[in-house]
């Protein structure tokens, strides 16, 4: 028992006992500053300083924007960029997708290797005919002075006359003789019109220019799309007086017979006319 209290004594002499710190002057040895320490107090010194740094590192890191450059640590803003650029690139790729599919069927109709399936070929007429009696035919004065200076001009420059309807009537691209027919067996999924070098060719029914670009098969070609699902193709042209994206009415100019392209023979249109991805021929709905 002696000998505990005894050592006892001995720990709380060590921790107690006084030392002096103290910084002289190396040249002179004169004494600058001087600090009495004990054990005890350096123990308790430093561990308040121990405590006092992990508290403070403790709320730079919990309430201040330092957080964001510790390894590890993500950042809320960060996360929620991130979900951001999730649901655009979701968005990105599905777009892609659409659109690498919608010019895959433009590719199939240049390349005409879509084989021909079973149109129902009544449905399509009724379609696209005009019913005479939802039309007011009785002319006015400007209408009739208008009908007779288009007829001078041109014979199929007629516009569409029922604005409101929900029928469109198909027009001759141009007239000339029939070279080649439509022939689904043969994978001649046009029919083919000669006519004299740069005549105009003209849109079938209003629409918009979904392609409008040279290929080394069929030269420069010229794709409109219409409502309905209808489709027409312009091929072999000499120039195009149309633009992707642009709209176009029935009648009016849109290229110029030509003899471009590799699969050619001689100056002539290659036409082709697609409902709802299917070939049709085009004798069916146009007198050339």
């Amino acid at each position: 028992m002696a000998k505990k209290v005894k050592k006892r004594k001995e720990i709380k002499r060590k921790l107690l006992h006084k030392y002096r710190l103290v910084i002289l002057n190396e040249s002179t040895f004169e004494e600058k500053i001087s600090f009495k320490l004990s054990r005890l107090n350096v123990f308790v010194t430093g561990s308040l300083c121990t405590i006092g740094l992990i508290a403070l590192t403790t709320l730079l890191i919990a309430f201040t924007p330092l957080r964001e450059y510790i390894p590890g640590y993500s950042s809320t803003k960060l996360k929620k960029q991130a979900t951001d650029l999730t649901y655009k690139t979701d968005s990105l790729v599905a777009s892609l997708h659409n659109t690498n599919r919608y010019l895959e069927s433009i590719r199939m109709v240049l390349r005409g290797d879509v084989a021909s399936q079973e149109v129902n070929l009544d449905s399509l007429r009724e379609r696209f005919k005009i019913d005479p009696s939802s039309i007011d035919l009785t002319p006015i004065k400007e209408d009739s002075l208008l009908r007779a200076e288009v007829a001078l001009e041109d014979k199929y420059n007629l516009f569409e006359r029922n604005a409101t309807g929900a029928e469109i009537e198909l027009f001759p691209p141009l007239s000339g003789e029939i070279s080649n027919a439509y022939d689904p067996e043969k994978q001649h999924y046009a029919v083919d019109v000669t006519a004299p070098k740069d005549t105009p060719i003209k849109a079938v029914a209003n629409g918009t220019v979904i392609f409008s670009e040279w290929t080394a098969d069929t030269g420069y070609v010229i794709i409109l799309e219409h409502k309905d699902g209808l489709i027409s193709v312009y091929k072999h042209n000499g120039s195009l007086n149309k633009r992707q994206g642009e709209v176009v009415r029935a009648g009016e100019v849109i290229a110029s017979v030509g003899n471009t392209g590799e699969f050619t023979t001689g100056p002539h249109l290659h036409f082709e006319l697609w409902s709802n991805g299917n070939a049709v021929n085009p004798l069916d709905y146009i007198d050339f």
